[in-house]
């Protein structure tokens, strides 16, 4: 028959066990719930990537993978949009060949006054679609190698016929995106420059921005426009803005969804109301 010492004793060791017991179990549950937290933040860093990645031109993508040596060392050393700025104010842009051997681009050439690009003023367009016209003001002040470039590929009927190939409808991410002439999101002009853009860079609805690879010297022909307010960081030049018609337009094609076939990423798809770009003139 057990003391009452050792029933004491035995008592304590039992509760001795109970508490590891619990101390362990109270780990694996702080263990599990870091773990949770832990993912969670790295599925929304990748969800943002996903959102960033998307706005890239996927020509400009194929030719960071397969670059010549020429094209490595001006990745290696980026050259600015505009290069120099001229006594009478103009600026030097810098309009680089692709060499990427990419079979979707389109040779028109470069803009004849890139050595004497104006920084003034603005330059209007009316991108006329089977969904109705839309009026973009550009910007030479505050990206004169961008307008330029958008004003020249308008007047080479470049954007003609083409279709928009992708919609974004997101509370804070809401584009239409465009530019390539063959409606596949892998096309652009036969040249690409660099990113005009400040740490205070915003894309408000309205915005014109045009998209890259995500790398130096990538800007080429495609272009998003924003119909919300439209959260991304400070990499892509904002080229000028849509008017208030051209708003209401892009809400209803909007107001239809896309296809989400870029969906997980980069993300949105082909919108379910077919854009085409009947026409780009230049109107001022």
């Amino acid at each position: 028959m057990p003391t009452n010492k050792q029933r004491r004793q035995a008592a304590q060791r039992r509760l001795q066990r109970q508490l590891e017991r619990r101390e362990e179990q109270a780990k694996k549950r702080r263990r599990n719930l870091l773990i949770g937290v832990t993912a969670l933040a790295v599925l929304a860093v990748v969800a943002a990537l996903f959102i960033i990645t998307g706005l890239d031109d996927p020509a400009d993508t194929a030719d960071t993978a397969g670059a010549a040596s020429s094209d490595s060392a001006a990745e290696s050393a980026p050259a600015a949009a505009a290069t120099a700025t001229n006594a009478d104010g103009t600026v030097a842009c810098n309009f680089i060949p692709d060499t990427s051997g990419n079979t979707n681009l389109t040779d028109v050439g470069t803009p004849p006054d890139a050595a004497s690009t104006p920084t003034t003023g603005t330059s209007t367009l009316r991108m006329s679609t089977d969904q109705g016209d839309l009026t973009l003001t550009l910007d030479r002040e505050g990206a004169p190698c961008a307008a330029s470039s958008f004003t020249y590929l308008a007047q080479q009927g470049f954007f003609d016929g083409s279709s928009c190939h992708r919609e974004v409808n997101q509370e804070t991410f809401g584009v239409l995106q465009c530019g390539d002439p063959t409606g596949t999101g892998t096309g652009g002009p036969s040249y690409k420059f660099g990113q005009e853009v400040t740490a205070e860079t915003t894309y408000p609805r309205g915005t014109i921005a045009m998209a890259n690879s995500g790398t130096p010297n990538s800007t080429g022909s495609q272009f998003f426009l924003c119909f919300t307010d439209t959260q991304l960081s400070p990499d892509y030049t904002a080229v000028g803005t849509v008017d208030e018609a051209g708003l209401a337009v892009l809400d209803a094609i909007a107001a239809a969804g896309n296809d989400g076939s870029f969906e997980p990423s980069p993300g949105g798809g082909a919108p379910n109301t077919p854009v085409t770009i009947t026409s780009m003139t230049v109107v001022q």
